[in-house]
């Protein structure tokens, strides 16, 4: 997952040649090819790594964008900042559990988000967030935050996350829990890694501080439409009651996502979409071939030799 920026991250830090690094890992300089390729890397070898540019268990993609393992642990008390009082400030009634960090991917996560969405990070962290956060009185903290482009676009990613993950804990987790639905050997299984992405997609950003966002919006809504849609399917056959409707993720704005997760959290959502209401959207499917098939066969000259066998059909 992490060989290429792993090797990379060494050589820019120890300030060695691909054959310097290989002797020194007792490796092979064809074997620091492969991992710069991202050919996969084993977890005794990940730890070498690890202890060789000291990093501990920070994602070493992260510190590479951040420059340094200096800048890097200046990033990380901000960000670590920033996400805990997006949590404060929650009012779904669910826990966001990726602004938490317990599996230490938050960091890693927000640059690669920012990184996406175009956003140019200094070369230094910015000297007007450099300073101890709590000794500071909140009408402070707030001004420098609103002010600096990149701490107000972060919280704002965070506090979108807060309604983003909302909605999932409260009407899509289950589902995916769901041995039933077997979901986590499917492209569904993105669903739950990818919400800070989604999150994003939700902010209102300038395009000149985040040049890609346009993109990023398409490539990301249309990668949840086909989760989802998956997730709808496997319910609908194995007749499970959807909670909401599940494209709200992609298509509601934060503020409403949030309201209907904290109307599941207080037991106030009454909704209960059963899968037969899909039945209308087999129904259009069906419509739309019934126009279109005709104009394909005329089209292909088979319409008038075209005859049904319906032997073949299972008919009641």
């Amino acid at each position: 997952m992490y060989s290429k920026a792993f090797v990379q991250l060494a050589m820019a830090t120890l300030s060695c040649s691909q054959r310097e690094l290989a002797v020194r890992l007792g490796v092979s300089p064809t074997q620091i090819s492969k991992w710069k390729s991202d050919e996969h890397m084993s977890s005794e070898m990940e730890e070498k790594f690890r202890k060789i540019i000291n990093i501990g268990d920070r994602d070493p993609s992260f510190v590479l964008l951040a420059g340094s393992l200096e800048q890097a642990i200046k990033w990380e008390r901000l960000i670590h900042f920033l996400a805990d009082l997006a949590q404060e400030n929650a009012e779904t009634g669910y826990d966001t559990y990726p602004l938490e960090d317990e599996m230490n991917l938050l960091c890693g996560t927000t640059f690669s988000v920012l990184e996406e969405l175009g956003v140019v990070l200094p070369k230094e962290f910015p000297a007007e967030l450099d300073f101890d956060y709590e000794d500071n009185d909140n009408e402070e903290l707030w001004e420098l935050i609103d002010l600096n482009s990149y701490s107000n676009l972060i919280y704002k990613i965070y506090d979108s996350l807060n309604n983003v993950y909302g909605f999932y804990a409260a009407y899509i987790s289950e589902l995916i829990d769901d041995e039933k639905l077997d979901l986590f050997d499917s492209p569904a299984a993105n669903i739950e890694p990818c919400l800070m992405s989604l999150a994003a997609c939700k902010i209102d950003e300038d395009s000149e501080f985040t040049p890609k966002i346009k993109e990023f919006r398409y490539r990301t809504k249309e990668e949840y439409k086909e989760w989802l849609t998956i997730v709808k399917d496997r319910a609908f056959r194995a007749g499970i009651p959807l909670k909401a409707e599940l494209l709200d993720l992609v298509y509601a704005s934060g503020d409403t996502l949030g309201q209907d997760a904290e109307a599941e959290s207080m037991g106030i959502n009454s909704s209960r979409l059963h899968p037969d209401i899909y039945m209308n959207e087999l129904l259009t499917g069906m419509r739309i071939i019934h126009q279109v098939l005709p104009a394909i066969m005329k089209k292909l000259g088979i319409d008038e030799e075209f005859k049904l066998d319906t032997s073949e059909l299972r008919l009641p």
